[in-house]
């Protein structure tokens, strides 16, 4: 699988006018559009104020859990607070490095297509996105565990797997190998 090229790629964790400094620039325009204070987006995205507070002043380095707990409460995809697909912005979570390649937009829907890592260990929870929300993941190597949580998919490489993800969800990889799969999110309008 290519890898992103480093003068391209964009880190959540790392320190660039593209890093955290910038999409917390971006959660808290979108908080304030809104008229949510720091403590109400908190609250119902289910994080600590000082961890919201750190990551709009740029101080904290976001996890891909936080930021779509955040997003999912702003009720935008993941793109709105990421730098743009040219950039090549990367997000990493407990288990899974999501590189974002590009954003489709068309009537009915907004896209986020991802090259997807997911490590072994014992996986990620991701936060339920707003409703009407699906993912769609194509394994390219590895097995993937996936789905709601309480009725998780198993796919191989070669297979996919869809679900509707406005509900809390999991990645995981089956084994000791990691999985390389793309991902594709699908947020309606």
């Amino acid at each position: 699988m290519p890898q992103p090229s480093p003068g391209r790629r964009t880190d959540a964790s790392e320190s660039s006018p593209r890093g955290p400094g910038a999409v917390g620039r971006r959660v808290r325009a979108l908080r304030e559009d809104r008229g949510l204070s720091l403590s109400a987006l908190a609250r119902r995205a289910g994080v600590g104020k000082a961890t919201l507070s750190g990551l709009e002043n740029g101080t904290r380095n976001p996890t891909l859990e936080t930021l779509y707990a955040i997003t999912a409460q702003l009720g935008v995809p993941l793109a709105a607070v990421l730098s743009g697909p040219s950039e090549e912005p990367t997000v990493r979570g407990a288990a899974v490095h999501a590189t974002l390649l590009e954003v489709f937009e068309d009537a009915d829907a907004t896209y986020e297509l991802y090259r997807m890592l997911v490590t072994p260990g014992p996986g990620q929870l991701s936060p339920a996105h707003q409703p009407g929300v699906t993912e769609h993941v194509t394994v390219f190597a590895g097995v993937l565990r996936a789905g709601p949580v309480d009725a998780p998919l198993t796919a191989a490489a070669g297979e996919h797997l869809r679900w509707a993800s406005d509900v809390p969800h999991r990645y995981a990889a089956v084994g000791d190998g990691d999985v390389h799969a793309s991902l594709l999110i699908r947020y309606p309008r």
